[in-house]
């Protein structure tokens, strides 16, 4: 990496702190610059880093002193922000998803790409042991042949916790485009990219009730489909079967299992870093955990911004958050339409993750030289 790669963050929201735990005190980056529509935040934010400044969404975007920006900002405003930042010169490393429309999502990898620049994508979650474990359990034919696998995210909705939920269900907002890159990228670890989708979506309540914070009480309009359920087709012939809800209660289901002719995976929450892989074999009497035997320990949010500074092909690239983007946006429009999508775009399998703790990671400065410590870890 060099000398320390200096990052500016637009949009200093609650997942803000997350990525700034990572990012706080990393020998490879600094923070430079900080910037939200409330200077006020900004301004306490950037008091609490080291040689940070808070400064306007312009001078972030026009000084010097940014190689990277880290994009927070509200899931509609993405594109723009994204987009803005490449036509500086800027990377971007932006939180998922990585556009709520298709067409955005396209034009952002197709002016990075004419402009030179590095373009990444949350999540990174799926780079940790509890999905990276269990893509090296498929990999290494402890179930087989994958035949298919179902994902399932059930809650009663964000505005239970959520002081300012409005974007939950407006357009760009729903189960799918808010928790499906989740679930749908650690599908695309585990089984390769998909081909085509069905889908199929219902919309349980017109308005939502803030149940916490200043404006507890108040009612939310509903303007999205708040359960969705979608089929994917792999490339290799598996079928995935994904289910997100914000109008459910709870579920026991595993978030993602998956299906060989083997043996079958119960597979962390991909929402976050670890979490227990478990293995009923063929023939076997139980569950038994495996060990972790891949991924990143210790990560936190952030994570894929430094893998995007330091490797050659990034994990959370942008050609994979585009074919997820173009995935959940073509379960929506099967769903409206009633009727089997064929994708256009693909995505190679991200290079997996050996295991490595984060801790002995962040002190290699060359991607040669993380391949040697991953070798030996």
């Amino acid at each position: 990496m060099g000398d320390q790669h200096r990052v500016g963050v637009v949009g200093l929201g609650v997942i803000s702190g997350a990525y700034l735990d990572t990012l706080r005190g990393h020998p490879a980056v600094h923070v430079t610059a900080v910037a939200d529509l409330d200077s006020t935040r900004s301004a306490a934010i950037a008091a609490e880093l080291r040689d940070t400044e808070a400064v306007s969404v312009e001078r972030l975007f026009g000084g010097a002193d940014v190689d990277t920006v880290l994009n927070l900002t509200v899931p509609a405003a993405h594109a723009e922000i994204t987009l803005r930042a490449i036509d500086a010169g800027k990377n971007v490393f932006v939180e998922k998803p990585l556009a709520v429309t298709f067409p955005d999502g396209r034009a952002i990898v197709d002016r990075a790409a004419a402009a030179g620049v590095r373009l990444g994508c949350a999540p990174d979650t799926v780079l940790g042991t509890g999905t990276q474990t269990a893509r090296a359990a498929i990999d290494n034919g402890l179930i087989g042949r994958p035949i298919s696998a179902s994902a399932v995210m059930v809650t009663p909705g964000h505005e239970r916790w959520h002081p300012n939920p409005d974007f939950y269900y407006t357009a760009g907002g729903g189960p799918l485009l808010d928790m499906g890159p989740y679930y749908i990228t650690a599908l695309i670890h585990l089984l390769g990219p998909v081909r085509t989708v069905l889908g199929a979506a219902s919309r349980l309540r017109a308005e939502r009730v803030i149940g916490s914070g200043a404006r507890r009480g108040q009612r939310v309009p509903v303007e999205v489909d708040t359960h969705v359920t979608g089929v994917l087709e792999h490339a290799n012939g598996a079928f995935s079967t994904i289910t997100t809800s914000f109008d459910g209660v709870a579920t026991t289901a595993a978030p993602i299992e998956v299906h060989g002719e083997t043996g079958t995976l119960a597979v962390p929450d991909p929402n976050h870093f670890d979490g227990e892989t478990r293995l009923f074999p063929l023939g076997g009497t139980g569950w038994r955990t495996l060990p972790r035997s891949a991924g990143y320990t210790g990560a936190g949010r952030g994570i894929g911004l430094l893998d995007l500074i330091a490797a050659d092909t990034p994990r959370a690239g942008g050609e994979l958050a585009l074919h997820v983007l173009e995935t959940m946006t073509a379960v929506l429009r099967a769903a409206d339409e009633g009727q089997r999508i064929e994708l256009t775009t693909t995505a190679e399998r991200p290079s997996p993750v050996p295991l490595i703790s984060v801790d002995e990671w962040r002190r290699r400065r060359t991607p040669a030289e993380e391949t040697e410590v991953c070798r030996d870890a």
